[in-house]
């Protein structure tokens, strides 16, 4: 299924950056970037997916994970479906873009998780009373990324705290076949009788692998409960970054100083938090912030930033049972785009972000998707941009 030149936009220059005629180069296939030093991205262009696109069998929709494989040149997108639509899933596509603009995208395949007994994820209806049915969980996939070292892939869930069920990261075959889970700190288990451990729909909503795919990154959507409250209007908070072996062994873990909610809402809901990260190198990853802000009718404005975190002076908060009160240092952070300040046609609620393949002129290439939430007031937009590196002195 090709969805070509459904929006379209021409190439626009943010922070007036001018770069040479550049095309997707296949001999530079790059899932790692090439250099630590990022000065600004530069807008190539936009494709967007109808609502409720009908795709063998399935509904797409809640894309908010995507990652690129430079093995096959092809790209996944997982859908958030807590498998209410459909079962749990991602989608196989085909990306065409080069620096002139973005001009297709090619849905190629979907593929359905598989539970360790090999059957697909159940839905919240399959639950209709707690304790009801003990052989499953119902999943809220947030992120998925290809491991650099084998091939297979790797996705994060939020979990379902209200069915007493924890966030999970595993691992998957190609085919969506089980093949292992990583285990958490405890830290990250779900108490259902008290107010401790992760929030229910804000907890892993991020998860990237090092370059060379020796440990992966985890990251928190929000604070644990015991970290204290969530960002507001008045002020932010944190949110813990965790550094883990391929086996799941704790390697470090970070504060990362979230944003206060930019706006007051008009209507009855507002939030900011981590939607996605993307490691750079052993102590840099870009942080994707995404803020959600209710007008008057209920409609939410999504307010998103993407920023450089540093953890090279931070401390390891991973013996830190509280961090209220606690003494230690957070992450260090540098905006690199305000995507609202940036002259797009229209910022969503956008979830995922990776890496692309370089482009012709050597640059790394990204790529976000917004999660639609299977909403006709929201949108399934994708956005490539081009890394401009910083200049040498």
């Amino acid at each position: 299924m090709l969805i070509k030149n459904i929006s379209s936009s021409a190439c626009l220059s943010l922070l007036l950056l001018c770069t040479a005629c550049a095309g997707i180069d296949g001999d530079h296939p790059a899932q790692a970037p090439a250099s630590s030093s990022i000065a600004s991205l530069r807008f190539i262009g936009e494709q967007r997916i109808p609502l409720d696109y009908p795709f063998k069998g399935s509904i797409v929709g809640g894309l908010s994970g995507i990652d690129y494989d430079p093995r096959t040149n092809s790209w996944v997108m997982e859908s958030d479906d807590r498998s209410e639509v459909n079962p749990a899933r991602f989608y196989s596509a085909r990306l065409d873009y080069d620096s002139e603009g973005f001009h297709a995208v090619d849905l190629i395949g979907v593929t359905y998780f598989r539970q360790a007994d090999g059957s697909l994820y159940p839905g919240v209806a399959d639950f209709p009373q707690r304790g009801a049915r003990r052989d499953g969980e119902v999943p809220d996939i947030e992120s998925i990324r290809f491991d650099p070292q084998d091939g297979s892939i790797w996705y994060s869930s939020e979990g379902y705290r209200k069915l007493g069920m924890g966030p999970f990261v595993r691992q998957a075959s190609r085919d969506g076949a089980y093949l292992a889970s990583l285990p958490l700190a405890p830290m990250f288990q779900i108490t259902t009788q008290q107010e401790l451990g992760p929030r229910d729909n804000l907890s892993f909503e991020g998860l990237s692998f090092s370059p060379d795919g020796s440990y992966l990154w985890v990251g928190m959507e929000a604070p644990l409960y015991q970290d204290g409250p969530l960002a507001s209007v008045q002020s932010g908070a944190m949110a813990r970054v965790t550094k883990y072996t391929r086996s799941g062994q704790l390697l470090g873990q970070y504060a990362y100083p979230l944003d206060a909610i930019p706006v007051a809402p008009a209507g009855k809901y507002a939030d900011n938090g981590v939607s996605e990260i993307l490691a750079i190198n052993d102590h840099q990853l870009l942080m994707l912030e995404r803020a959600g802000v209710q007008n008057s009718q209920g409609v939410f404005k999504f307010y998103i930033r993407i920023y450089e975190m540093d953890v090279s002076e931070a401390s390891d908060i991973s013996g830190i049972a509280s961090l209220q009160g606690a003494a230690y240092q957070p992450a260090k952070k540098h905006l690199i785009l305000n995507l609202n300040e940036s002259n797009l046609p229209y910022v969503d609620n956008l979830e995922g972000i990776a890496w692309g393949p370089r482009l012709a002129n050597g640059h790394d290439s990204l790529v976000l998707v917004s999660d639609n939430n299977f909403n006709a007031t929201q949108v399934t937009q994708l956005l490539a941009f081009e890394v401009m590196p910083k200049q040498a002195h």
